[in-house]
């Protein structure tokens, strides 16, 4: 199977990883709109050949688009325009919702299988790809009814391959899932980072003394925004609720605090403990 990855960053270029250590792909090829991306995509050994979009959507057997998430909705119908109809595309990207009404309505729907794999870093670029990335983590796919059975079983049989359990829902609950558990992460951890770096002045300070809880907690912060602000602007209302949520849980625990109430702070640090229920 020929590949064509599009966009050959950190998700892409760990895809193209994982696809040739179980040999799925004889042959990758890269395509990104910064040329020192897929400049170094190919020395590093992630791709075997630069190509245009044109290039991509002619040769390819299966194009995977892993571009950030704004730029997906006119991509994927731009690659849909071009393929046959024994082609076979597939995104990677982390909102659904707008992506999949956009598709809905194109003739080559069916070539088209929206997918979401549930794992990332803090790191972009391709220098940042990880080979065993994926395997382990769970894929949403989504609104798998309107895509082709060959198509679908292709993409299915991939990420079965390289060890990723597959999870079946629409856009709207896979936008309303990852703000649950992805997004308000990210947000939480750039307002930590803030939070710090605007009372604790002295720099020194914050990496003499950050523990692990710390690190933990603000690794996130050190992702690119520019791959993470239109995450958050297409997946606004999702969003925006969750962060209610959660400044309400921070305002009870400043009020418990104001209210020196120990058994209080107790009680609702139990009730988060049985998290680790679902998470050991």
């Amino acid at each position: 199977m020929k590949t064509a990855i599009i966009g050959v960053g950190l998700i892409g270029g760990s895809f193209a990883l994982s696809l040739r250590k179980f040999g799925l792909s004889n042959e990758i090829l890269g395509v990104d709109s910064l040329a020192r991306h897929s400049q170094k995509a190919l020395e590093l050994g992630l791709i075997n050949k630069i190509v245009t979009l044109e290039q991509a959507t002619d040769q390819a057997d299966l194009i995977v688009l892993a571009t950030p998430a704004d730029t997906l909705p006119l991509l994927a119908v731009k690659v849909l325009n071009k393929i046959g109809n024994t082609q076979v595309v597939m995104d990677m990207g982390s909102i659904k919702t707008e992506l999949c009404e956009v598709m809905a309505q194109h003739p080559a729907r069916g070539r088209f299988v929206a997918t979401h794999p549930m794992w990332g870093t803090e790191f972009s670029g391709p220098q940042a790809a990880v080979a065993d990335g994926f395997t382990g983590r769970t894929v949403v796919i989504c609104n798998r009814e309107e895509s082709d059975s060959d198509a679908l079983q292709l993409v299915e049989q991939v990420y079965t391959t390289i060890g990723m359990p597959i999870k079946y829902m629409n856009g709207e609950e896979q936008d309303l899932h990852s703000a649950y558990i992805s997004h308000i992460s990210h947000i939480t951890s750039f307002a930590l980072a803030l939070t710090v770096l605007e009372k604790e002045r002295e720099e020194e300070h914050i990496f003499d003394l950050a523990g692990g809880g710390f690190e933990s907690t603000v690794r996130l912060a050190k992702s690119s925004a520019r791959t993470w602000a239109p995450i958050f602007m297409q997946n606004k209302y999702n969003v925006l609720d969750v962060l209610r949520e959660h400044i309400h849980q921070l305002q009870i625990f400043r009020k418990l605090l104001e209210k020196e109430d120990e058994k209080g702070l107790v009680a609702v640090m139990e009730k988060a403990n049985t998290i680790g229920r679902i998470l050991p």
